[in-house]
């Protein structure tokens, strides 16, 4: 058999795809037994793709032409991902196949990381279905763009700085009026925009300094339209907090996360420990569903955003709250042992010494909510390996229109302590 050309960046080749990949990409296999990830295909579509990037193992490809169409491909109705924004990387497939191919990756990942550790023993992944939070377009409250060097704001396209002044269907459209789009107001050049409209129907627009990927905006540097000071309202819970600190995107996801995290902190045997640790905290949205659980007894909230925790919330006055401004690797050192651990880590996940030293602390149940497969199978893994077993697991859309979604878990100790 004569020997399969070597490829190389810039080669055109027509491949099959047959799954996703992490991230929402399709995959496919070249002649030579290279994965090659394409973003925009879908599974059962064959097509002629362009390579960018050519490993030893594997390849990464621009989508030419569609050869076979697959019946759940739709017309993107997002003008910015149109127009090769970063937004709605999901806006092709049907909302069917989104919610499929969501379960897909997470069930891949939790199989290949966390199944080995026995965590998950007991638990039937075939059975993971996912919860779609309505509405499924215009559920995005807040929304953060970037400006060129005219001052129009507007999506970064995928993998670039380009700004992209159009709309985006994810967000509430009265987001973009006057901000995007022809006749907007300009910025400063360079700066980012972060728009929010809150509960009681306040839009706030503020100006903030570009920051590294992966941390958080704190700073305002200059309030352009409301206060810059937000209130959301979860039932009867009030919040307050500067535009720049972290809240849930989707309007549902708020009281969706606290129910869940009330319901699963109230099941099973009452607390040995009445207190509880809320991680990676923000401003305290969970605190009220595990004072309730914990029948009144203290928690312990962390989170090293200073913006999130110097405003007191009215949700929590009438609460026993420890509000501990650190990052949780060293928050957690100095608070005394809890019953109730609820922990919402970054994207990047919380980790195998976190996990480890929460363990130390033996708390009889604890609710992980993880944001990226990836990560949150590895940290499964490490509970696991510290001896404790999912008991509880869901999937929450919350990111309709893309490859984002929530997963929360339920754990207790094999043993109980």
């Amino acid at each position: 058999m004569s020997a399969q050309p070597s490829l190389t960046p810039g080669d055109s080749i027509q491949v099959t795809f047959h799954a996703f990949a992490h991230g929402g990409e399709a995959i496919a296999l070249a002649n030579d037994g290279r994965v090659v990830f394409v973003q925009g295909a879908l599974p059962g579509e064959t097509a002629t793709v362009k390579l960018l990037k050519v490993k030893k193992r594997w390849a990464r490809g621009e989508l030419l032409e569609i050869q076979q169409t697959s019946p759940d491909r739709v017309k993107v109705g997002c003008p910015a991902a149109a127009a090769g924004a970063g937004c709605c990387d999901f806006a092709h497939m049907s909302e069917s196949l989104q919610r499929a191919a969501k379960t897909e990756v997470l069930v891949g990942q939790l199989e290949k990381m966390a199944r080995p550790s026995g965590v998950l023993d007991g638990i039937d992944l075939t059975a993971i279905s996912v919860q779609a939070l309505a509405p499924t377009t215009g559920w995005r409250t807040r929304i953060r763009l970037g400006t060129d060097a005219q001052g129009r704001a507007g999506f970064r396209k995928a993998r670039s700085n380009d700004v992209v002044a159009e709309r985006c269907t994810q967000a509430m459209p009265e987001l973009f009026d006057g901000i995007v789009g022809d006749g907007a107001r300009r910025f400063t050049p360079g700066s980012e925009i972060v728009v929010v409209i809150d509960s009681l129907g306040n839009r706030h627009v503020v100006e903030t300094s570009k920051v590294q990927r992966g941390r958080r905006v704190e700073r305002i540097d200059r309030t352009v339209e409301g206060s810059g000071n937000i209130v959301e309202m979860v039932g009867n819970d009030r919040f307050e907090f500067p535009a720049t600190a972290f809240w849930q995107a989707h309007r549902s996801a708020p009281s969706a996360y606290a129910d869940l995290v009330r319901e699963w902190s109230l099941a099973g045997r009452p607390y040995q420990n009445n207190s509880g640790w809320d991680l990676y905290g923000g401003v305290g949205l969970f605190v009220p569903s595990m004072s309730a659980a914990l029948g009144g007894g203290p928690v312990a909230t962390v989170d090293y955003s200073k913006s999130a925790m110097a405003h007191s919330q009215p949700a929590l006055a009438s609460l026993d709250v420890n509000k501990v401004n650190s990052r949780v690797e060293t928050g957690i050192r100095s608070l005394p042992p809890a019953g109730l651990v609820v922990l919402d880590p970054p994207r990047t996940g919380a980790g195998d010494k976190v996990i480890h030293d929460i363990a130390a602390a033996s708390p009889q149940r604890v609710i992980h909510i993880g944001c990226d497969p990836a990560a949150f199978a590895r940290d499964l893994a490490s509970w696991g390996a510290c001896g404790y077993h999912v008991t509880e697991i869901k999937v929450i859309d919350a990111f309709p229109g893309t490859h984002h979604f929530e997963t929360l878990a339920c754990l207790e100790p094999l043993r109980p302590h």
